[in-house]
């Protein structure tokens, strides 16, 4: 059967998701072609011609751009058997189908999308006991990146001023928390799976071949399993000495595992990235994130002292979110010489309310939010001080202003810090700007 893989956008990475599936459906004896339509335009021939059509829908953005794609995509191939499969398929189950989706996967998703080839192969509609979602413990086989833009064409890592290719894989799959926001909850609950050390070796070995110089582990929690994770990046330093990566990892992972920091940076991990989301305690309860701000405190002075830079996320913009507490959040960062360690993007991100979301088990939440919005693909909410939201737009404009200017990040901080009417910027020693604190040119999103 020929099958067509496509990916919308996964932020500035050459596609696992399109890579793994299509190396299982190869040697399922399947015609494989992917498309990454994020670098590339659809391929006419390949979505004429293929039996089944595959959506890889790994977060919120790439929802919403198939929603743009799948008419042209439906038009081009009207028999085609369409199907959406990623962690933001199940959660957009219904819309998905009224979107032309016949078939919809979750979790994980490789030998359930052969399963689906084979069906339909052999005559049937591909739907009956496919499960929506699928924790299987799974044997990877080797991505087969074949097809795909080359890996200069994705996102770089920016060194002292020079730009590195990176290459992308996947260690580990779902989490063993559950953080109230996270779109990963409602389709693992708590649980993870790996993906074997050898499968994963394999993968960056045929990446550095394609000239990658540094790895980003796209692990939800790259500490869920600290020996598998370890195992994989001391042989990787064995084999590839002068090879970077960079990895996220819960506040508390690396509080609960401070005598691994120290080994991370040995083997060449050149920052880690960790959804602090909040500096405000009662919000950090509230998405049950697991750690404090005193954690965080922390955690940021042991990276820095193993010399690992921390690059925290953030959601400033929630229903609690006050003026007050916003000029708190950024005086708080000046305070905590955070100013160039944070992506200016991070200083603007609103609360996302997706499909399935655990936030709607609270009752102040149930209570704000409107009703499901489908093209927005979330729940609308709006702060109880319009001024609030007025802000948040602002800053957003604002940093895509100065981004086009290419001003660095104490820059742009500097300017959110006087739209946000915050008063004197406090006077503090200069530190490293964003020339050298080593950072990916895609910015962060979901």
């Amino acid at each position: 059967m020929r099958v067509l893989l496509i990916s919308t956008y996964e932020l500035g990475r050459q596609p696992f998701g399109l890579a793994s599936p299509s190396a299982w459906l190869q040697a399922a004896g399947h015609d494989v072609a992917v498309a990454d339509l994020a670098l590339s335009p659809l391929p006419a021939q390949d979505a004429a011609q293929a039996g089944l059509i595959a959506f890889f829908l790994p977060m919120h953005t790439a929802t919403r751009l198939f929603l743009r794609v799948v008419e042209r995509v439906k038009e081009a191939n009207p028999r085609a058997h369409l199907c959406a499969y990623g962690l933001y398929a199940p959660l957009n189950d219904a819309l998905l189908r009224r979107a032309g989706c016949s078939t919809v996967i979750g979790g994980e998703f490789e030998q359930p999308l052969v399963d689906l080839a084979a069906r339909l192969e052999a005559g049937s509609n591909g739907v009956a006991a496919l499960p929506l979602i699928s924790l299987a413990r799974q044997q990877f086989r080797v991505p087969d990146r074949t097809g795909l833009p080359p890996l200069s064409a994705y996102a770089g890592l920016v060194v002292n001023g020079a730009t590195r290719p990176v290459g992308y894989t996947e260690a580990t799959r779902g989490c063993k928390h559950l953080c109230r926001h996270c779109p990963v909850v409602p389709v693992y609950h708590g649980q993870f799976r790996i993906v074997q050390p050898e499968i994963v070796l394999a993968d960056v070995r045929q990446q550095v071949a394609a000239g990658a110089q540094h790895i980003t582990f796209g692990d939800p929690d790259f500490f869920n399993g600290p020996l598998h994770a370890m195992r994989i990046v001391e042989a990787l330093h064995r084999e590839w000495p002068e090879l970077t990566y960079d990895a996220t990892i819960k506040i508390e992972h690396l509080l609960r595992h401070r005598d691994l920091l120290p080994r991370l940076r040995a083997t060449g991990c050149l920052f880690v990235t960790s959804a602090v989301e909040s500096l405000d305690d009662a919000i950090l309860e509230k998405l049950a994130k697991g750690h404090t701000y005193a954690d965080f405190v922390e955690a940021l002075a042991l990276t820095r002292a193993a010399g690992l830079p921390l690059a925290p996320t953030f959601i400033p913009f929630t229903p609690w979110t006050t003026r007050d507490s916003y000029g708190g959040f950024l005086r708080q960062l000046a305070a905590l010489d955070l100013t160039s360690d944070v992506a200016p993007i991070q200083l603007a991100i609103r609360l996302l309310i997706p499909e399935g979301s655990l936030l709607l088990e609270l009752p102040e939440i149930r209570e704000q939010i409107g009703p499901y919005d489908a093209s927005a693909l979330a729940y609308p909410w709006r702060n109880p001080d319009p001024a609030l939201d007025r802000l948040c737009a602002s800053i957003q404009a604002l940093i895509k202003q100065h981004e086009r200017r290419r001003s660095s990040r104490s820059q742009i901080f500097r300017a959110i810090w006087d739209l946000a009417a915050n008063g004197p910027f406090p006077e503090s020693a200069p530190r490293p700007d964003r020339a050298t604190i080593p950072y990916l040119t895609e910015p962060w999103y979901c």
